[in-house]
């Protein structure tokens, strides 16, 4: 893989870990097979129901959690509101379902354009009220919807789009490119590029709505991903003022009907389209209104993250965090067999085992410097809400939070010589994970479809966004036994069999070995960070490089 270089800031974190010298080499405790094996069968059971949010499966699974935390010698990590010491967060969500779509309707041009929901549009609302309507609204072209100050560009420059609606291209301007030495790192997406972002960008402008304009390359996926992921209830976490300052729709356009609309603005898609990859571009009154609207039923309810912690010998006020989602599908569409429960055993049993191997070797290993939590949190499969939610509500400041491991989806099957990183070279744990990768053996390998922008789809990201690093690394696919074709062997089998199917089961042979790698690297990656008195941060010119420069100097003048 081609790494983009922060040599200056790589070299001094590696001094300091260097002349640290808590940060010997240490020795790794056993990883616990039995215990591994336990919590993904259990967890994973049909007893468990796919572990469903808000099921009957929830209570089962928090108190399976608890029990392993409790085992490891961890301490409830939140307070309840009657200031005792809890397990769990509750985290507030809300499920709104849209019906009575009308159709997009697009006036100022020689004749109304009309185009049907579903098939050749999707919208949805963050805000929870009824109905949703936009009205007369004007359409901007607004190129990729980007607005990045330490990169000196700004899609949004220049107007005011208060009452109007954002048309946006998606990904990032230099998506294109081979390689990453673009602007937004070439090929790799940027969180930029995440249709997430250019949603929350357009409300921060002000705009009523937002339509990302769909395109199967820069997208990563096809129409119909968009069609049925915008077609059923739309999951959030609730906020105080219930999504008020969100735009009135968000949504996404085929490609031929944004295409139709700028030929009736006189324009061209793919001229404007090449404009808006070039810096100094600026947003493009399209002269045309918009209209849309559809009504809305609203449910409120909680689920939860489990939070243990081992405090820190000498710095407990500073924090390291162990991430994974306990929740998967629940109930799903039954398989030929009418197995209709989707167990999620790689999808993330494996992660909440690994969770609770870790808390009993670190527990075992003797407290560390810092501080280590452990989070098992809720709704990941609905958009990563329980650790978008703890990032909200800290309960430990994110400011004194150092980085932390996310974990998602272990394979069973042999160690392998390399590990993969989601994301590339983003921060300085880079020179921590390179570190032990040299004192473990083991090689980086090149990640695959670095445009597809994985970084920001698992829970990791939460934190990410509001500057806290993290490593997203994970077993390679070059095994010990087998080489590639092996490792590749069992990808497919699960990318293209198991991935979010009654197939995803527990089997009694598995071979652990690889997973028990697994948990020694995560637990290398952690302790060199709970016991080192670094504090990572991103490369210089990351998105997230200037709300960790923030947070840490508020931090610093506290």
């Amino acid at each position: 893989m081609t790494f983009r270089k922060s040599a200056s800031a790589a070299l001094g974190l590696l001094l300091m870990l260097s002349v640290s010298a808590a940060l010997a080499a240490p020795a790794v405790p056993p990883v616990d097979g039995a215990l591994l094996r336990d919590m993904i069968s259990t967890l994973a059971s049909d007893e468990f129901e796919g572990r469903g949010p808000g099921t009957a499966a929830e209570p089962k699974t928090l108190e399976a959690i608890i029990a392993r935390f409790k085992a490891a010698g961890l301490q409830p990590g939140n307070k309840g509101a009657d200031g005792k010491l809890t397990w769990l967060q509750a985290v507030p969500t809300a499920t709104i379902s849209a019906s009575n779509r009308s159709p997009l309707v697009v006036t100022g041009g020689a004749q109304a354009l009309t185009f049907k929901p579903s098939s050749e549009f999707v919208a949805g609302s963050y805000r929870m009220t009824a109905q949703s309507e936009v009205k007369d609204s004007e359409l901007v072209f607004v190129g990729y919807g980007i607005n990045a100050p330490e990169l000196g560009w700004n899609d949004y420059a220049g107007i005011d789009m208060k009452g109007k609606t954002a048309v946006i291209l998606v990904n990032d301007p230099d998506y294109a490119m081979e390689g990453e030495q673009g602007l937004f790192r070439g090929r790799r997406m940027t969180y930029y590029g995440r249709w997430t972002y250019k949603f929350e960008e357009a409300a921060r402008q002000g705009a009523s709505a937002a339509l990302v304009i769909h395109d199967t390359f820069p997208a990563a996926y096809g129409w119909q991903v968009v069609e049925s992921s915008w077609s059923n209830a739309q999951h959030f976490v609730q906020t105080p003022n219930d999504g008020a300052d969100q735009t009135v729709a968000n949504g996404w356009v085929q490609k031929p009907v944004a295409e139709a609309i700028f030929k009736a603005a006189g324009q061209h898609l793919a001229a404007l389209t090449e404009a808006a990859g070039r810096p100094g571009f600026k947003p493009v009154p399209l002269g045309l209104k918009a209209s849309l609207s559809f009504d809305n039923t609203i449910e409120k309810a909680n689920s939860h993250n489990v939070i243990g912690i081992l405090p820190g010998k000498t710095r407990p006020d500073e924090y390291v965090l162990y991430t994974a989602h306990w929740d998967h599908l629940g109930r799903c569409k039954a398989d030929a067999s009418g197995d209709d429960i989707c167990n999620g055993a790689v999808d993330n049993a494996t992660g909440v085992a690994a969770l609770a191997a870790l808390a009993k070797m670190n527990g075992a290993a003797g407290r560390t410097a810092r501080s280590q939590v452990f989070l098992a949190v809720t709704l990941e499969e609905s958009g990563l809400l329980g650790s978008e939610y703890y990032a909200r509500n800290p309960v430990f400041p994110l400011a004194k939070t150092v980085g932390g491991v996310n974990m998602d989806a272990l394979y069973a099957g042999g160690p392998a010589k390399d590990v993969t990183v989601t994301g590339g070279d983003k921060s300085e744990l880079t020179a921590i994970l390179r570190k032990v990768e040299g004192e473990m053996g083991l090689s980086e390998a090149p990640e695959e479809h670095p445009e597809r922008g994985y970084y920001y789809r698992s829970d990791h990201f939460s934190f990410a966004k509001r500057g806290v690093p993290m490593f997203a690394v994970e077993r390679g696919t070059d095994l010990v036994k087998g080489g590639k074709a092996a490792g590749a062997a069992i990808s497919d089998d699960y990318t293209n069999v198991r991935y979010h199917q009654p197939s995803d089961e527990y089997e009694a042979n598995w071979d652990m070995s690889g997973m028990k790698q697994d948990v020694r690297l995560f637990y290398r990656l952690g302790r060199e960070l709970a016991n080192s008195t670094a504090w990572p941060n991103w490369n210089p010119g990351d998105e997230f490089r200037a709300i960790r420069d923030k947070s840490r100097a508020k931090a610093a003048g506290n």
